[in-house]
């Protein structure tokens, strides 16, 4: 664009055939195959925010690096030109006359909002079933580009679906207890999760607010960072997010170094490797080029305090019906009626198989939440405590970041996509390789590195990611989905 080479009206129209194209028809024909189903919806309004950008580039050169560059978020980000739904038929009219915060930083990069990407029904699970715009009693599942007969992950499958499949520039999801991160492993996708409170959560329907986050899902590190700029901010409506005063820099893009694992000691739990041979092998791989790049790498044996820390739960049973209320009054759509966990099942506008959850969270009371996610609540305390249990890791050992598998072939690795949720701490995850035939696993599934580091300190985490795709150029394109024509 900044060459003159291209637009991004031009840009925009190519993803918005691409969808058209590909996201609802069955490319895979084999008997196991199935279609993307990775978008919800997409934004009228693209080509026009795209003539926009067209016009400022022309008129004042580049003003940010995202102008005009197009882009997917999950449909729980509130957008005033799209319909929220959170993957759920009940909530197909939720039009909301606000951006999210979020959605309102992109916005003000120049980034063109191109469309919502599906997910798992209200951000629950790792299998992205949604029953947005579908007759009632039925739901699509969201496929892998990779194999179709797979699931993308989840909850942000369709930004991971989207995005590996080249439907958008970059995406966004969020992220409670791996639901960033899955779909970048699944999709061999680079996935950011941030500290919790760089991002303001205000205007995103919540899973739940102890460990919500929104971040990146991008093909490359330099992607991420670049859409990270955008979305750091302190929000008065979003209180969490004072915490990052002074901490942020002026751009994580600074940190894009290539040398970056020259010197730096990073730290793995043993017992977070796994036996999956495909994970173990790449993992031990990547061990090798950490160490080849200049890094020194430290095995570290788990704790009983370590352990409990993995081992705590999300707060999403306990939390979703206290969160969900606060979000609808204030906002959602006055016109949608579905407007409590009783309205959602009172609708028959929802993912059939979630009837039994969305009944045990209706139960959940206010005393209960209370002595979860209250100020003094068990979750809260142990959230606190797994902070200052890994800060202290890292520091007494002088380490940059923790190491492990993101998960397995289309699977999680044990309880490793905790770590992040259940200390507020930021990670990182990035492309390692993809299964081989003699693994014995699924041949060609990609499976991605996570580094995790200390609050705030995103850009460290950045670098380190950075310099390990460079020097593994891992990720693949799935051959599924070509260009057109």
């Amino acid at each position: 664009m900044n060459a003159g080479v291209t637009t991004s009206v031009a840009i925009t129209q190519d993803y918005l055939d691409r969808i058209a194209a590909y996201d609802r028809t069955k490319v895979d024909f084999a008997s196991t195959g199935r279609a993307l189903n990775s978008i919800v919806t997409t934004n009228a309004e693209a080509l026009a925010a795209a003539k926009t950008a067209d016009t400022e580039r022309a008129e004042h050169g580049m003003t940010s690096m995202l102008l005009g560059v197009p882009i997917a978020v999950k449909d729980n980000y509130d957008t005033k030109d799209m319909p929220t739904t959170g993957g759920c038929g009940c909530w197909d009219d939720n039009q909301t006359d606000t951006d999210a915060t979020m959605v309102a930083g992109l916005r003000g990069a120049g980034a063109v909002i191109l469309a919502k990407a599906s997910l798992d029904e209200f951000a629950y699970g790792f299998v992205s079933e949604f029953s947005s715009n579908q007759p009632a009693g039925s739901s699509l599942l969201v496929a892998s580009p990779y194999n179709t007969a797979q699931t993308a992950g989840g909850s942000s499958g369709g930004t991971g679906a989207a995005i590996a499949a080249n439907l958008a520039g970059i995406g966004f999801g969020t992220d409670t207890g791996g639901s960033i991160r899955i779909p970048s492993t699944y999709n061999q996708l680079v996935g950011i999760r941030p500290t919790v409170g760089l991002a303001s959560r205000d205007g995103i329907i919540p899973l739940a607010l102890s460990q919500d986050t929104g971040g990146p899902i991008a093909r490359s590190v330099t992607d991420a960072a670049v859409a990270l700029d955008a979305v750091t901010g302190v929000d008065a409506a979003d209180p969490v997010t004072s915490a990052q005063s002074g901490k942020v820099p002026t751009s994580y893009t600074s940190s894009l170094d290539a040398d970056s694992l020259e010197g730096a000691r990073i730290g793995y739990v043993t017992s977070m490797v796994g036996t999956n041979a495909s994970a173990k092998r790449l993992f031990d791989a990547s061990v090798a080029k950490l160490e080849a790049a200049g890094a020194t790498v430290v095995p570290i044996t788990a704790t009983t305090a370590f352990n409990r820390v993995l081992s705590e739960g999300s707060g999403s049973t306990n939390e979703f019906k206290h969160d969900l209320d606060e979000y609808v009054a204030k906002h959602l759509d006055p016109d949608v009626t579905a407007r409590s966990l009783q309205g959602i099942l009172a609708s028959g506008e929802y993912v059939p198989s979630r009837k039994s959850t969305y009944e045990s969270r209706d139960l959940i009371t206010d005393a209960q939440y209370q002595a979860w996610a209250g100020p003094t609540g068990s979750h809260t305390t142990q959230l606190a405590t797994g902070k200052q249990l890994v800060t202290q890791m890292l520091d007494d050992q002088d380490l940059d970041s923790l190491i492990y598998p993101s998960g397995t072939p289309y699977g999680t690795q044990s309880t490793n996509m905790r770590l992040s949720p259940n200390t507020g701490m930021p990670a990182i995850t990035v492309p390692m390789g993809q299964a081989t035939a003699a693994d014995g696993t699924i041949t060609g599934a990609g499976v991605n590195l996570e580094f995790l580091g200390r609050s705030f300190d995103e850009s460290t985490l950045i670098g380190l990611g950075y310099a390990f795709e460079q020097e593994t150029k891992a990720r693949t394109t799935p051959a599924l989905y070509p260009a057109l024509g």
